[in-house]
């Protein structure tokens, strides 16, 4: 493997600026735990935009600094992940530029925390994840959450559920075994919680299970609560607030388009008389957070694959 140094560059001006030294590693001070490191990367599968949307509102909406700048250019494979550019009549006007950055966010409360966000790499895959390992232990993160979505056959008209997953099972003891053991195609964000968990790191994530039918739109609320989830593990105050109006209006538009199409209908329809069936025959309302099985293991890889021929059309 080449020099895992070599694909970033600390800012380290910025680095002094958030994190509070002892002796030379910039770390929180003495006596407090180190802080969160939250991940989120575009490229894979993010049903509904939920990772998208939430890493977004929390650029947007807490104080940010740039500390940690990824080389992408050794990473991406231009050709398989285009960039947008905009033409505007007789010329180039903009270009979407790529990135893969760790910065220094402050939540509602002032309490500091790490977000690693931007496009997933095509290529050094280990080199990356031994670059933030290295980056985890400089600045003493004490636990590392990653969040996404994948598409579910679960109606929109009842509370979303997700998988909550760890490198130990203390970190999840209070959520669903949806399923028991799948292989599936694998991701950056899943490989680094799996080598962080091998170098004896505490890391999780929080997969939200967004409707299948919704898996190409944005939806805001499996973003809503991905971060509530977030929340509930970390202590962080994340301003999900902010995002409850434009979930309710999500929630609105879907309600047209459903109305719009009878073929969406019944397909709503008979998802909720599934989910209710199951729900009643386990004695519960709501699939969130409780000890209970889910649809199998065949039926979520059978959505999954579904998804990706999807994705692949586009």
């Amino acid at each position: 493997m080449l020099d895992p140094q070599g694909i970033y560059q600390v800012d380290e001006d910025a680095v002094a600026r958030t994190l509070a030294p002892r002796g030379e590693q910039p770390v929180p001070d003495a006596g407090r735990a180190g802080p969160v490191l939250l991940h989120s990367l575009r490229g894979f599968v993010d049903a509904g935009a939920a990772g998208e949307i939430a890493a977004g509102h929390l650029v947007e909406h807490l104080e940010a600094t740039r500390l940690v700048t990824f080389d992408v250019d050794q990473l991406l494979d231009y050709r398989s992940k285009r960039a947008v550019m905009t033409f505007d009549a007789d010329r180039w006007d903009d270009y979407d530029e790529p990135y893969l950055a760790i910065d220094h966010l402050r939540d509602a409360e002032g309490t500091g925390f790490l977000l690693l966000h931007g496009v997933e790499p095509d290529l050094q895959w280990e080199r990356v994840i031994a670059a933030v390992r290295d980056l985890v232990d400089r600045f003493g993160v004490s636990l590392t959450v990653g969040f996404h979505g994948i598409p579910m056959g679960v109606p929109h008209t009842r509370p979303l559920s997700l998988t909550a997953h760890a490198t130990r099972g203390g970190l999840v003891e209070d959520y669903t075994s949806f399923f028991g053991r799948v292989q599936v195609p694998g991701s950056m964000a899943a490989l680094l919680e799996y080598r962080l968990g091998e170098a004896g790191h505490d890391a999780m994530g929080f997969t939200v299970h967004v409707p299948h039918y919704l898996g190409q739109s944005r939806y805001t609320p499996a973003a809503v609560v991905a971060l509530q989830h977030v929340e509930r593990a970390t202590g962080l105050e994340l301003a999900t607030g902010v995002l409850t109006a434009a979930a309710a209006d999500a929630t609105i538009e879907v309600e047209r388009q459903v109305r719009e199409s009878a073929e969406v209908t019944a397909v709503v329809k008979a998802l909720e008389e599934q989910y209710d069936a199951f729900t009643r025959s386990v004695g519960r309302t709501s699939l969130l957070a409780e000890q209970a099985p889910l649809p199998t293991a065949e039926e979520l890889g059978e959505e999954f694959e579904r998804f990706l021929a999807q994705q692949g059309d586009d």
